[in-house]
């Protein structure tokens, strides 16, 4: 077990404090331990309507971010002081964007607008205007079906930075390491990491120079296929010769190429599918979205 400054009986009486202090079922508390740990509050406040959050010292920012991701009708209930004794104060978080935590404490967070129903597949607009083209929240949601991630997995995202952040989200005990090669990508991808409170996605400009092997190894990648892709491929088995991965491409000559490139590298194709999205636009006319194919592969 790691070591934490929240220890079982610390969190017992906590627990305790609040039980006694705030009107709350405790059976539908969710915990969140942040000390040390690349831990995404933000999110778990989304979709959870009361979050017990466990913090040490250091975070300057934590209500005004809260505040910029829209979660300003939150109430904190909290004490003064670093054990669970003594008055129980609470605000709303605009209230106290202006607050810090400099000791290690609990607090809890009530949210009552919570989207409890959390559906994959973001809508387009809550992510940062930039450099970047995103793919249709439809075929995107069908991407994340296929990468089928566990709340511990570590991902590679090559190029996919929608796909990096409803990873970081649904991984929230893993990280996501995401490459993108253009600066402007970087930047796009940075923005959407501040907005949607990430602290478990690592932006990195290549897999060059041995990067992986400082990182957390993954279990999964996911490519937009490019003319790197052979190398991409070699690079991440390099580190896990029992990577899967879900490649994504709208180029023909990429998609050809895939069945030698599986075999050079003795992967098996486990599936292969093209998707197809067309709406409705306001004068009722189709509109259809780029149909890429996915397709799927693991050591054979």
């Amino acid at each position: 077990m790691e070591p934490t400054l929240f220890t079982n009986e610390v969190i017992l009486s906590w627990l305790q404090y609040f039980s006694q202090n705030v009107d709350i079922n405790l059976a539908q508390l969710k915990m969140l331990d942040i000390t040390g740990k690349n831990k995404n509050l933000i999110p778990t406040v989304m979709c959870n309507r009361a979050v017990l959050v466990f913090t040490d010292a250091g975070h300057p920012d934590i209500f005004y971010d809260m505040w910029n991701a829209e979660l300003g009708d939150c109430v904190i209930w909290y004490n003064e002081g670093s054990d669970p004794v003594g008055p129980i104060k609470h605000n709303k978080v605009s209230e106290m964007i202006n607050r810090g935590i400099n000791a290690s404490a609990a607090m809890l967070v009530l949210n009552p607008n919570a989207a409890t129903n959390y559906q994959i597949g973001i809508e387009n607009s809550r992510f940062s205007p930039g450099s970047v083209q995103y793919v249709c929240r439809e075929v995107r949601a069908v991407i994340m079906n296929k990468l089928n991630l566990g709340d511990q997995d570590n991902v590679c995202i090559i190029s996919g930075e929608s796909i990096a952040v409803e990873a970081a989200i649904i991984a929230a005990e893993g990280s996501v390491i995401a490459v993108e090669y253009d600066p402007r990508d970087r930047t796009t991808m940075q923005c959407n990491v501040d907005k949607f409170g990430l602290n478990n996605v690592i932006i990195v400009d290549s897999l060059d120079n041995g990067i992986l092997e400082q990182l957390p190894v993954p279990d999964i990648a996911f490519i937009v296929g490019s003319p790197r892709i052979g190398r991409e491929i070699q690079q991440l088995l390099a580190v896990n010769p029992h990577m899967n991965f879900v490649i994504y491409t709208l180029d023909f000559d990429i998609l050809t190429s895939l069945p030698a490139l599986f075999k050079e590298n003795a992967l098996k194709r486990t599936e292969a599918i093209r998707v197809e999205v067309s709406r409705v636009n306001s004068k009722g006319l189709m509109e259809p979205f780029p149909s890429p194919w996915l397709i799927s592969a693991r050591r054979a």
